[in-house]
């Protein structure tokens, strides 16, 4: 109930005039840092976090946070559109909301995937409401062999519950972690694989990565098919809208898994990009028409950017329990609220409740005004689809250029987006998946990192992934996701088994 009270006393802070303005414009400002592939939250909110020294803590948090949620639905754009994740999260929503927009349902997907986002960071705002002041003991108890856990149950859970050629997942994730593997080696310090070429001392940055291997490939496999969009033609309005809320609730059971999902990789080192694959995984596997997934399928929108936001939205929560980021975007707020004088933390709960209650009201209030601004926004996005693709291929290839370029402000790296275009379009002739080289790339250098500690930490033993109960259920669940197949067709085999017996037996 004092949570309650306090909510309430947060959101006379945030429904103040000059907050709900901050609010739109934060929205507004991340909409279009999603939809610039290669910007990102992260870059977003530490671009425009020099300008809020100056204003009030709770104002400045309000902005920062809002141009967030507005990035965690701009994403969603670009992937649909063009599939070009406008963010890093938005790569599995390209997955089928791109072949609906080629279909002419582009209103559609960017509904769902609009709707999805705002129900998974709703979650994640209800999780930090009611969990803050309980999740400290649990995260205090997160040690390297807990993350590596982590991680390898995403893995075994994408290869276990895939439904596409195993063995090419396994040669797109080997490919993966060998480009995680470039670079400086975080535990040792050495170099590795840079063949003494000063701009591979940093590794393969993972959005350049992406904006190769979805943008530049998505140009050369449409210029191939004949320079056109299969759905230019989409037609927006609100009866599209209400007609697709009205058919959301047959997928509830999607929704509640991946927002469950997300939020467990939210609070735990997981993250958004690893919660939006294995909510997409998790959702082919278990749906009906899950061997239609990749062809257009609204639940393979709904899955991915419900998990993906919830977890990015959950990420927070560390962060102001425990001063603890989650992610990249909680790690630059969390710089923030040092340099405005806030110390985050279970203290912060007590000594600034007006700040960190405001926040927290400013966060349900920050996702419904970005749902009803992108919802509204919608024909203008999707009247993109009405270019022709000759004017429109030009203009991808120099946002992919400059995206690529900002990252690190190297003109390496749009040499580097080209290269990974040339192998996405490889991959995609040769019906490799490419979201497995994706996700290795992203987690392979955590992973390791994460395992070495570990097993440096315990002498050499792998004892370590089962020295306590909750690696050890983690390792438990990874292997029975990694043997899922196996283990169905066992079960299976044992339920023929049973009703071939006969009766007397």
């Amino acid at each position: 109930m004092e949570n309650l009270n306090d909510l309430l006393n947060g959101f006379y802070v945030a429904l103040s005039f000059k907050n709900v303005g901050f609010m739109i414009i934060g929205v507004l400002l991340g909409i279009v840092v999603g939809v610039l592939p290669g910007l990102g939250g992260p870059n977003g909110v530490a671009i425009l976090l020099p300008l809020t020294f100056g204003m009030e803590p709770v104002s400045a948090i309000i902005l920062l946070s809002s141009l967030y949620w507005g990035a965690l639905f701009g994403g969603a754009i670009t992937s649909i559109l063009f599939n070009i994740p406008g963010e890093a999260w938005s790569v599995a929503t390209t997955f089928d909301g791109y072949p609906m927009a080629q279909q002419g349902r582009a209103a559609e997907a960017l509904t769902a995937a609009f709707t999805a986002s705002f129900i998974g960071a709703v979650a994640g705002v209800i999780l930090i409401t009611f969990v803050a002041p309980l999740i400290a003991s649990f995260a205090l108890k997160f040690g390297p062999a807990e993350y590596f856990a982590v991680f390898f149950l995403t893995f075994c859970s994408f290869i276990g519950l895939g439904k596409d050629n195993r063995s090419k997942i396994l040669v797109s994730l080997c490919l993966g972690f060998l480009l995680a593997a470039v670079g400086l080696d975080s535990v040792s310090g050495e170099l590795r694989m840079t063949f003494d070429n000063p701009q591979l001392l940093r590794g393969f940055d993972f959005l350049v990565v992406v904006i190769g291997l979805f943008g530049v490939s998505e140009i050369l496999v449409t210029m191939e098919e004949g320079l056109a969009f299969k759905g230019k033609r989409a037609a927006i309005d609100l009866k599209v809208v209400l007609k697709t809320w009205a058919g959301l609730p047959k997928y509830w059971l999607t929704l509640v898994r991946s927002a469950v999902v997300g939020l467990w990789m939210g609070v735990t080192p997981g993250g958004a990009i690893a919660a939006s694959f294995m909510g997409y995984g998790l959702a082919k596997r278990f749906s009906p028409k899950g061997n239609k997934f990749g062809t257009g399928e609204i639940e393979g929108v709904l899955a991915p950017e419900t998990a993906a936001h919830a977890a990015g939205t959950a990420a927070l929560l560390p962060m102001l329990a425990l001063g603890i980021p989650g992610s990249a975007t909680a790690a630059v707020l969390l710089g923030g609220l040092l340099i405005w004088g806030l110390q985050p933390g279970p203290l912060l709960f007590v000594e600034q409740k007006s700040f960190v209650w405001g926040l927290i009201a400013s966060m349900y209030l920050g996702n419904i005004v970005g749902l009803i601004i992108v919802l509204a926004t919608v024909p203008l996005f999707a009247a993109i689809l009405r270019i022709p693709f000759s004017v429109v291929a030009p203009i991808i290839l120099i946002i992919c250029a400059i995206g690529a370029y900002t990252v690190r402000n190297s003109g390496f790296d749009i040499g580097q987006m080209v290269i990974f275009g040339i192998i996405g379009y490889i991959f995609k002739k040769l019906d490799y998946p490419i979201a497995p080289l994706v996700l290795a790339i992203v987690l392979g250098d955590r992973t390791e990192a994460s395992f070495r500690q570990a097993i440096l930490g315990y002498e050499g033993s792998l004892s370590v992934f089962w020295s306590n109960g909750l690696v050890g259920s983690l390792m438990v669940i990874a292997l029975l996701l990694l043997f899922w197949p196996i283990v169905t067709e066992q079960i299976t085999a044992f339920r023929r088994r049973l009703a071939g017996a006969p009766s007397g037996s």
